[in-house]
Order: C-alpha cells, then structure tokens, then sequence
C-alpha cells in the first residue's frame, strides 16, 4: 500500500505539472515611438550666425618711432577728427638727433659745393666729383629721414570717428607700431560673422542675408556680403564682413552691438530634399534606413534613403527614400523590425506643463 506521505507528494506533484502545462507566455509588449514629421528641404532653407556689428573703417593708431609717451590727448568714447593730435612723445632724443644731423649735412653740402665747383672748372677728377654729389644726396635723405622721426612724435587720428580704447597710458616706452588708442569710423556700420569651413565653401548657395536687433524688436535688415577672410583663424573659422543695404539709426545700431543673422539657402535643384532627426537613421547590413509610421495600421515599415549631408544642427538632408509629410521614428530605431506594432509616444499638452495632469 502507499503510505499517507507517499500519496500527498503524488497529488502535489500533479499538480505542480498541471499548473505549469497550463501557465501562457507572455504577451509581446508592443514598443512606444517617438515620431516626427519630415519636412521638406524648402521648411528649413535658413541658417544663423551669430553676429556683431563693427564700424566700416577701424584702425588702431600707432607711432610710427619709439620712446616714452609724454601725453596722451584723448580718453575713450571722444571724437576726433582725422589729423588731429591724439598722443605725443618725448621729442628730445630726436630733436638732439636732428641738430646733429643738420650740422653734418651744412658740413658736406658746403665741401660738395666747392668740389662740384672745381669739376665745373676743370680743377679735379670726375671720381672726386661723383664723390661729393653721392655724399650729398645721401646726407640729404638722411636729413629728411630724422625731419621725420621728429615730427612722428605726434600720433595723428586718420579717420574721423569715435576713440574706442586706449592701450597706454602717458610715462609708458612703446616700440615703434604698437598700437596705442584704437578708432572707429563715425560713418558705416557692418555686420561680422564667423562661419565654419562648410559654410564657406558653400557660401554661394546663400543668396540673402538678414539680421534682427532686439532693440529694434521684429524689424529685419537686409545684408550683402562685402568682403570675405580666405584664411581661417586659429578657431578654424572665416571672418566674413556684411554691409546694411539701406541706412540704420545710427542712435539705435552701434558697434559691438550683437546680432543674428539669418542667411537664406539656395533652393535651386533642391526638389526632394528632405530634412530628418540624426536619430532617424541607421546603417544595418550594408544599408542606410529610416522607419516610416503608418497610422492606419499602426505599424513602423522600414524604408530604404539615401543620406546627402548633415546639418550644422544635426539634422540630416535626405535626398532619396522619404517624401516631406510623412512620419519617421525619431530615436530608438535600432531597437525596431521591419512591420512591427508600435504606439506612439503621448506627449503633454502645452496647458499640461511637465506632464504632471
């Protein structure tokens, strides 16, 4: 006979094996998308810059000598006219220098004279002759050149404009070209912008170039490019100057004001162009693709494109494989198959802020 014990482990093994034949899998959760519209090339043919007004002429003001500076006539922000004096040197060593050289030019003028004199009158050489009319130029361009020096300690403005700032001081040594007050035209205003190396080697397929202020609110200015660096900076960036094509409120539009420039595509033969979420693409054995959602059957298709450049944003212009209007899965992508069931993401109402009703 079977024990007590024996017959009540049976029972409970049966039922172990019922229950476990009977146990269903689990159902395939079904993957929540994020979608996103795919817009046409045309939707986003505008690129910005950040941008910075600068007068049209600005110069920094330099002695053309060196030696300590002895005054300084002008502070920031002050006009000047062209000419006129803004800093003086210390004059003397030059004007010790000129004495001497003036003495020496009467000196060799007076003994040229008398030599070039007895040549006339057949009394010496040609060679001695030469001799005193080289000598006599070059004391002569020697003369000019100290004239010179002396009168450079006077830094004169050459535009006139506006002092923007002062790099020294008066009681400072400076060396000949350093820049000691830098000036700004009181006339035009331009607009300068950096752009990356893409950008400049397209730069003809932008074909309009705006800017907007906030202190002048929505009003936009139109731009034309007026001259261009052809050699990056050490940011690996190209300076690029634009001129307002119609006159600004001087009072309201002052350089160093900032700006954004909006710069206007090129749309020719950019038919078909899409534009698409970096996110939406993957490479998977060999090919390039994106999902498209179908709304009718609720369901991700894998679809073939064809990827011609990426943005400065990210973004991705699309040339082949999807048309501007359909909805493409914005990330998450390499986690779908091809005609699988999905839901979309549900995301808040601008009423709903942080999702939290």
């Amino acid at each position: 006979m079977i024990s007590m014990k024996n017959a009540v482990l049976a029972a409970m093994a049966i039922m172990t094996m019922s229950a476990c034949g009977s146990k269903e899998a689990p159902a395939e959760k079904t993957p929540i998308v994020d979608v996103v519209t795919v817009k046409d090339k045309n939707d986003v043919s505008t690129t910005t810059f950040t941008g910075r007004t600068k007068a049209a002429s600005e110069v920094n003001l330099a002695f053309r000598v060196a030696g300590q500076i002895e005054r300084l006539l002008v502070n920031e922000g002050d006009f000047v006219r062209k000419g006129q004096v803004v800093a003086v040197m210390d004059r003397r060593d030059y004007e010790v220098q000129l004495a001497a050289t003036q003495a020496e030019y009467e000196q060799i003028k007076a003994d040229a004279e008398r030599v070039m004199a007895l040549y006339a009158e057949g009394n010496t050489t040609a060679s001695n002759n030469d001799k005193a009319r080289y000598g006599l130029q070059q004391i002569t361009q020697k003369l000019a050149n100290h004239k010179n020096q002396l009168a450079d300690t006077q830094l004169r403005s050459t535009i006139d404009g506006y002092v923007q700032t002062k790099y020294h001081e008066a009681g400072e040594a400076v060396s000949a070209g350093l820049p000691i007050v830098s000036v700004f035209g009181s006339g035009d205003t331009e607009v300068e912008v950096k752009i990356s190396a893409s950008d400049f080697a397209n730069i003809e397929k932008y074909t309009d170039f705006n800017c907007k202020f906030d202190v002048t609110g929505e009003e936009t200015f139109p731009l034309r490019i007026v001259r261009m660096n052809q050699e990056a900076n050490s940011s690996q960036l190209y300076v690029v100057r634009l001129a307002f094509t119609k006159a600004v409120n001087p009072q309201k539009i002052t350089p160093g004001m900032t700006t954004i420039v909006y710069a206007q595509h090129d749309e020719h033969d950019e038919a078909g162009i899409v534009c698409v979420p970096s996110g939406a693409i993957l490479r998977t054995n060999g090919r390039t693709q994106a999902f498209v959602y179908d709304a009718e059957h609720g369901v991700v298709k894998a679809r073939n494109v064809n990827v011609l450049s990426i943005n400065r944003d990210g973004t991705m212009l699309v040339d082949q494989g999807l048309k501007g209007g359909e909805q493409v899965v914005a990330a998450g992508v390499h986690h779908l198959t091809d005609g699988q069931k999905v839901r979309l993401l549900q995301k808040p109402k601008k009423s709903n802020v942080g999702g939290l009703l």
